[in-house]
């Protein structure tokens, strides 16, 4: 096969290839929600595996109408706590306005059937509220996944300002003695798995690491557990500042990822940058490609219809 054919064909399985996005950190405050939420737009990536702060405490947070402030690191973080202040490195947020999320997600909760939840189940109805004309500013991330038909999942959701809307719901339901909203992460690996089966031949965009990293990757071994033949992920591009040396999910290399079963390494590409500073430098240079004008919208989350 001459080198003009590989290359046409590769563009084809790239056309065709499922893009999931991982995102881990700050980056969404640090001003990239907007690129990430455009990238859902323009149907450059399928699915988002991503830290339940960036997705509620970020975007959501902002969806409702508050907003996150630039400032200063170096301050004394008394002072900060005494005004009700939470600080993210160079970033300011308010806790009362915090805490004002915290008590939607409970509200949401209220409203919902009282039942087992994935996140991506649950987020989805995130974006329905939000959809209903509850959003204060519009286009978040969690509203055009949902227009979109591109599921969310968050491994540890409740390691966010969701988790305390849940707490309070699930007390306070406890207390009546009527049943309760649960969010079930074995279901959110078995729906990442399903898409992962039906996609074939999949790809890794990850800014960051940590949970959402591995949960994405592991979805091929988990498809093995299960008795199905899944190809690694194919493609893999990872962003990080973490050094390979201290042996975290954040720092391990895709390579070292192949040793698991995980991710193929003949197109991977380990990036060691902040990820603020190049985020929108590829995800620029890949829509003025074009590229995702010929790709068609798989939009995952019909694959749960009957649930969602």
């Amino acid at each position: 096969m001459n080198a003009d054919v590989q290359k046409t064909n590769r563009k084809a399985e790239l056309l065709a290839n499922t893009v999931e996005h991982v995102v881990a950190g700050s980056t969404s405050a640090g001003g990239c929600m907007h690129i990430y939420r455009d990238m859902v737009k323009y149907g450059m990536i399928d699915t988002i595996v991503a830290t339940g702060a960036s997705i509620v405490d970020m975007d959501f947070f902002e969806a409702l109408g508050f907003k996150h402030y630039q400032a200063q690191s170096n301050v004394d973080d008394r002072d900060l706590r005494d005004l009700y202040i939470d600080r993210i490195y160079d970033t300011y947020i308010d806790e009362e306005e915090l805490q004002n999320c915290d008590g939607t997600i409970y509200e949401i909760c209220n409203l919902l059937e009282p039942r087992p939840y994935s996140s991506r189940e649950f987020i989805y109805e995130m974006g329905k509220w939000l959809a209903a004309g509850n959003a204060k500013k519009p286009d978040s991330l969690i509203e055009t996944a949902y227009y979109e038909g591109v599921p969310i999942f968050c491994p540890a959701f409740v390691d966010s300002s969701a988790g305390l809307g849940l707490v309070k719901h699930q007390v306070e339901k406890m207390k009546e003695g009527k049943p309760y909203l649960t969010i079930d992460s074995v279901a959110d690996f078995r729906e990442l798995t399903d898409i992962k089966l039906a996609a074939g031949t999949t790809g890794l965009f990850m800014v960051g690491g940590g949970v959402p990293k591995n949960f994405a990757q592991d979805t091929v071994v988990c498809a093995e557990i299960l008795g199905h033949e899944a190809e690694m992920h194919k493609y893999a591009v990872q962003i990080t500042v973490a050094d390979v040396r201290d042996g975290a999910c954040s720092s391990s290399t895709l390579k070292e990822a192949c040793s698991w079963g995980k991710v193929d390494v003949t197109w991977e590409q380990m990036v060691f940058a902040e990820a603020t500073t190049v985020v929108p430098l590829i995800a620029s240079d890949a829509w003025h490609r074009g590229s995702w004008k010929n790709r068609t919208k798989p939009r995952w989350a019909k694959l749960f219809d009957k649930k969602a």
